[in-house]
C-alpha cells in the first residue's frame, strides 16, 4: 500500500555511485519511494549501494530493474546517460517518468525527445551537489539539502512531470531552478566544469618532486581535481562548445597576468587581483 508520503511506489536509479547513492539515501529517508531499486554493470557497486541502504535492492537487469518503476533516474556518467536512453525507451511502464543527473543538459535533453517514445515524461534535472569522492560508500542523505536544483524543461515536457519532479526536489532540500539547456550548459561550463579543468591543469603544471612541499592553499584550491576522470572526459566533450569558450576566457586572463607581472606593472596587477577579490566576496 502507497503511504501518503510516498511520491513514488518504485524508482529506479541507474548508477549507484556518490550521487545515485546519495539519492536513494534521501528518497528512503524522506518517504518518498516505496521502494528503490539500484542498476549497474558492476555487481560490486550494487553490493555497496545495498550496504549503505541507499537502494533496496539491485539488478545488473536493466530492463528487469526498470520495469516497474515509476521513476528512472539516470545518473551515470554523461555520455553513459546518453547511451542510457534508448535502452530504456522500449522497456518502460506506461507514465513512467524519466529525469538525470547530468552536469551537461543540451546533448542529453536533445537526445532524450528524439529518442523516447513520451518525450514529455523526461525532464532534465542537474542538482548542484556533489563531492571529490566517488561510490555509495562516500554517499549520503543530506547531500542535496540547502542546495539549489536546476531543472531544464522545454517546451515538449510535460508539465504533470515538471511540476512532480520538482516537488521531489524541493522535498529533498534543494531550491529549483528552471533554465532552458543552452543557458544550463554555458553557465556551469564556466561556473563548475572551468573550475575543475583548472585544477586538473594546475595539478599537471607542477612537477611531482615539488609536491611533498605542498601548502594548504594547493591543496584548497585542486580538491576538485579528484574527482572521477571519466566523468569529467563525459562532460567536456559534451558541452565542448561552452567549455572551450570558458577556457579561451582563462587563457586571456592568463595572458594578461603574465604581462603584467613581466612588465612589473603593479598597478594593473593590484587592479586585477582586487577585481578578482571583489568578485569572490560577492559569492555567497
Amino acid at each position: 500500500m502507497l503511504s501518503r508520503t510516498h511520491l513514488f511506489r518504485q524508482v529506479t536509479i541507474i548508477g549507484v555511485g556518490l550521487m545515485g547513492g546519495s539519492l536513494g539515501l534521501a528518497l528512503k529517508k524522506r518517504g518518498l519511494a516505496q521502494e528503490v531499486v539500484g542498476v549497474s554493470h558492476r555487481q560490486e557497486s550494487l553490493d555497496k549501494a545495498i550496504n549503505a541502504q541507499a537502494i533496496d535492492s539491485g539488478s545488473l537487469d536493466l530492463q528487469k530493474g526498470i520495469a516497474n518503476a515509476e521513476l528512472v533516474v539516470l545518473a551515470t556518467p554523461v555520455q553513459t546517460i546518453i547511451q542510457h536512453i534508448a535502452l530504456i525507451n522500449a522497456h518502460l511502464r506506461r507514465g513512467c517518468l524519466v529525469t538525470d543527473l547530468g552536469s551537461a543538459k543540451e546533448e542529453i535533453v536533445l537526445r532524450a525527445e528524439n529518442t523516447l517514445s513520451a518525450p514529455g515524461l523526461f525532464v532534465g534535472s542537474h542538482p548542484l551537489a556533489g563531492s571529490e569522492k566517488t561510490g555509495a560508500e562516500n554517499a549520503s542523505a543530506d547531500l542535496f539539502e540547502n542546495t539549489r536544483c536546476i531543472m531544464t524543461p522545454t517546451e515538449k515536457t510535460s508539465p504533470v512531470a515538471k511540476e512532480k519532479i520538482r516537488f521531489l526536489w524541493t522535498k529533498l532540500g534543494a531550491q529549483v531552478e528552471f533554465l532552458s539547456p543552452e543557458d544550463h550548459d554555458k553557465i556551469l561550463a564556466q561556473v563548475s566544469h572551468l573550475p575543475h579543468l583548472l585544477a586538473y591543469a594546475l595539478m599537471e603544471s607542477i612537477p611531482g618532486e615539488s609536491l611533498g612541499y605542498a601548502l594548504q592553499g594547493l591543496k584548497d584550491s585542486t580538491r576538485i581535481a579528484a574527482s572521477s576522470p571519466q566523468m569529467w572526459n563525459d562532460i567536456c566533450l559534451a558541452n565542448s562548445k561552452n567549455v572551450l569558450q570558458a577556457l579561451d576566457a582563462l587563457v586571456k586572463q592568463l595572458a594578461f597576468l603574465r604581462k603584467t607581472i613581466s612588465q612589473r606593472d603593479q598597478k594593473n596587477l593590484v587592479q586585477f587581483f582586487s577585481r578578482a577579490k571583489e568578485k569572490r566576496d560577492s559569492i555567497f
